[in-house]
């Protein structure tokens, strides 16, 4: 088997232009056009809308290259793309080898017989998208939920939806090699499929069973071998052999006392190398392939019980409660990212107490970098297909075709990843694009279910039956399909807080059994907004700041509820940082409300984990990796063991719970204080806590009445501490009036900095009560072990912080600033 890479630098233009310039491939037009000096930045400013013309226009890219006459002599000569983006055709040498229109499909085309030795020409032609919807839509109209300046029709092509713009995404649909080009060649056979399954019915060992089938080169049938070898850190636990017949052969293998495959938090990601080679009679190695895999079961559990239907994953047999949020393309160009950012945001994900991503439906099949760092991280994805927000021409036999084979080859790609969890069919479809009979609004049941109720569920039952399917998030399987959000069964999507205007408070009326989609928005990090902005538009209703927000008037529903809960900002930085608060407000009442909930609920993700282009968005970490207030929220409300508090101001009490994930059972004891807005002590106490695990309890009721009748709920603070003996488990505050009604003091913050391995060691103390109390430094990028704090009287919190350039102590101090609630107002 010959490998040859035709990666690297290319040469692009636009069809017509004869203007040509370097092009890196994997790459797209823009970031190609961006690198050449031919473009400004995309995201600054408003760019965008000068860059339109981009989509509009056809491009072409080429290269010259050789090939080794020892690839021309092989049998099989094959030009191989790992993703095309989008209508292209390919030419080699003056022959049209192929047109595609898929981006999220393999191409392969037998170049022997046009290949020769030495310059050779590869031309790929990209069609711009626009024209080709547009024809299409005159010929029947796709009903699709879109924005004004988005493009309507986006469900006949195969590509991004959310490259033609979302509510938190820029209008920059590309086109480009955006994956890997190669040649492939070969002699009498290859690996062609590679299937693994695992049986764990016998206890202290798991089956592996290793199925390949084999694609012959020519007439002649040469016998052949399958050798499978199982390894550990580099050390061999199990090898195999088998013979193949007609075209397959299969192994299986015993591993004895495997050590089992956990999500984050429940247990380690041990991983095992799987490696299958092909071998004639001879023992001439014809093809080869490796896989890294985790043994585990992992199943979606629907089963009857006393609220309706269950919905809950289980994994080695035992229920979990899924942590986490949905997962769209980091960039909008996706070609730009390394496999460091990837591990950046899955390690952020898990540094976040997560445990589980949706990949969701509008974007991209990731790459293999993607699923790895989830594998390695012990984060689960639900996996959306590439289905969301409009209909489809599923009456169209060619389009069906397109997606199955689509579909075929990525489930084949990734099955082996012990990191996926489910299949899922389309994102929100069901929650009012489908109707009886196609409409200007809706596409008809019927072709909904040719291609979500068929097509789909049969090929993930063929190519991957140990892995469960689900149609549509959200969906509900009982009864009529219209009632998206039943709360008796399947999982939600909730957005009455923010499309709604619902009070944070409701959203502990809800008692859905999974919530996989809900959110509030914030602003980017202050340093994020001065990247693409100018002095002049630091403005939150600057022309910039609104061009920077996609969800309507997403600005001005910030801005409401800033004001519901917080005095009015004096500073924009100050209001940046409010609506990153505030936004974490919103998220700590829904996910403390559903864990609180189990196991009648077993799962929340909220919307979004991270952005694809700095925006005001739902993400909790912005486009540059800056961790927003709700990131570090995220990490307390998503701790392996909780201590929450329920107000009732009316019957002037509060619930303590106490929610643990863990596999076994906590133990331990919650110690409550009721303070002043100044810091004076008037009341505490402790309580014995017994949870068992994955498990939720109410552990006491502390009845704070009578300091509620005298003192008011604006001059009270509750404290919550949760410890296992001498070690702080968890921690929180329950307020009684919304924070600006609370007569907060100068909280005369101290910062106590020195140095701590490559970074530095902060001690934060406060003389007053200071809330969410933040670190920055005034010219540096940091990473902080924790931040939006609050701090009380006398008793100080130490957060390591990592700047992004080494600096002397001094350095440090001199750019260290802290600021709490009340620095907003000042």
């Amino acid at each position: 088997m010959d490998r040859l890479s035709l990666d690297g630098t290319w040469r692009a233009g636009r069809v017509g232009a004869d203007d040509w310039f370097d092009a890196p491939v994997p790459g797209c037009v823009h970031t190609a056009l961006l690198a050449a000096g031919r473009i400004e930045d995309p995201y600054f400013r408003d760019n965008e809308d000068r860059l339109q013309w981009i989509t509009g226009a056809d491009w072409a890219y080429r290269r010259e290259f050789d090939v080794p006459g020892g690839v021309l002599g092989r049998e099989r000569v094959a030009l191989v793309f790992d993703g095309l983006d989008t209508l292209a055709t390919v030419i080699l040498n003056g022959t049209e080898l192929g047109r595609t229109d898929n981006m999220f499909r393999t191409w392969e085309y037998d170049a022997k017989g046009v290949l020769r030795g030495s310059g050779n020409r590869l031309e790929i032609v990209f069609a711009s998208p626009l024209p080709y919807l547009a024809g299409r839509e005159r010929i029947r109209r796709l009903p699709d939920w879109h924005h004004a300046r988005e493009v309507e029709g986006r469900g006949w092509l195969r590509k991004s939806a959310c490259s033609f713009g979302w509510d938190w995404g820029p209008i920059l649909a590309s086109c480009g090699p955006w994956k890997s080009v190669g040649i492939l060649a070969w002699d009498s056979a290859r690996l062609a499929d590679v299937h693994l399954r695992q049986d764990h019915s016998h206890p202290g060992s798991v089956s592996l069973s290793v199925e390949a089938q084999i694609e012959r080169a020519g007439i002649a049938q040469p016998a052949l071998g399958l050798e499978v070898s199982v390894r550990r850190e580099g050390r061999e636990v199990a090898r195999a052999t088998a013979g193949a017949a007609n075209d397959r052969a299969q192994a299986s293998l015993p591993v004895d006392r495997p050590e089992l495959w956990w999500p984050n938090g429940l247990g380690g990601q041990p991983l095992y190398d799987v490696a299958v080679t092909l071998r004639d009679d001879g023992g001439r190695t014809l093809d080869a392939t490796s896989r890294r895999i985790g043994f585990r079961t992992l199943r979606l559990d629907r089963h009857a019980d006393q609220w309706g239907e269950s919905f809950q994953f289980v994994v080695n047999g035992e229920p979990f409660f899924a942590k986490g949020a949905n997962w769209i393309p980091a960039d909008t160009f996706p070609t730009r990212l390394a496999r460091a950012d990837y591990e950046r945001l899955v390690g952020d994900a898990a540094a976040a107490n997560m445990n589980m991503l949706r990949l969701w439906g509008g974007g991209i099949w990731e790459r293999e970098e993607f699923y790895e760092a989830c594998d390695a991280r012990g984060i689960c994805v639900w996996h959306d297909f590439m289905f969301s927000c409009s209909s489809y021409p599923a009456f169209d036999e060619a389009f069906l075709a397109n997606v199955r084979t689509e579909t075929e080859q990525n489930v084949r790609r990734l099955r082996h990843h012990a990191s996926i969890a489910l299949w899922c069919g389309n994102n929100e479809l069901e929650q009012g694009l489908v109707a009886d009979a196609w409409t200007d609004r809706t596409m008809s049941w019927e072709d909904y279910g040719r291609l979500f109720d068929r097509l789909l569920p049969e090929v993930t039952r063929r190519l991957d039956p140990d892995r469960d399917y689900w149609p549509a998030s959200p969906h509900t399987p009982a009864g009529d399909r219209r009632n998206f959000n039943d709360p008796g069964s399947g999982d939600a999507h909730l957005w009455e807080v923010w499309h709604g205007r619902r009070p944070f408070e409701w959203y502990r009326t809800c008692t859905h059994r999974f919530n996989s989609e809900f959110g509030f928005q914030s602003f980017p990090e202050p340093r994020t907004v001065r990247g693409y902005t100018e002095a002049g538009d630091r403005n939150i209703t600057s022309w910039v700041m609104e061009r920077h927000q996609r969800s309507g008037i997403g600005n001005t529903v910030i801005l409401q509820y800033l004001l519901d809960w917080f005095r009015m900002p004096t500073r924009f930085d100050a209001t940046l940082r409010l609506s990153q608060v505030l936004q974490a407000m919103a998220m700590k009442y829904a996910v403390e409300h559903w864990r609180r909930s189990m196991p009648r609920g077993m799962g929340t993700l909220y919307w979004q984990l991270d952005d694809c282009w700095p925006v005001a968005s739902w993400s909790s970490i912005d486009s540059r990796g800056r961790w927003k207030a709700l990131h570090h929220l995220a990490r307390r409300f998503f701790a392996p063991v909780l201590v929450s508090g329920v107000e009732n101001t009316e019957a002037g009490t509060v619930e303590v719970h106490v929610t643990s994930d863990l596999r076994g059972p906590f133990a331990g004891t919650a110690t409550w204080e009721l303070a002043t807005v100044e810091g004076e002590r008037l009341d505490g106490g402790t309580i014995p806590v017994s949870v068992a695990g994955s498990g939720s309890r109410l552990v006491g009721m502390v009845d704070v009445s009578r300091q509620l009748e005298r003192r008011g709920p604006r001059d009270l603070l509750f404290w919550l501490d949760l410890g296992r003996g001498s070690a702080e488990v968890s921690t929180n505050l329950v307020l009684f009036a919304r924070p600006k009604h609370l007569e907060l003091r100068d909280p005369a913050v101290r910062a106590a900095a020195a140095p701590d391995g490559t970074g530095f060691s902060v001690e934060l103390s406060a003389v007053r009560p200071a809330l969410w109390a933040w670190i920055e430094l005034e010219g540096s990028d940091v990473r902080c072990s924790d931040n939006f704090v609050n701090l009380r009287s006398g008793r100080p919190v130490t957060i390591r912080v990592e700047p992004a350039g080494r600096m002397s102590l001094k350095e440090f101090r001199k750019q260290l600033s802290v600021s709490s609630l009340i620095d907003s107002y000042a």
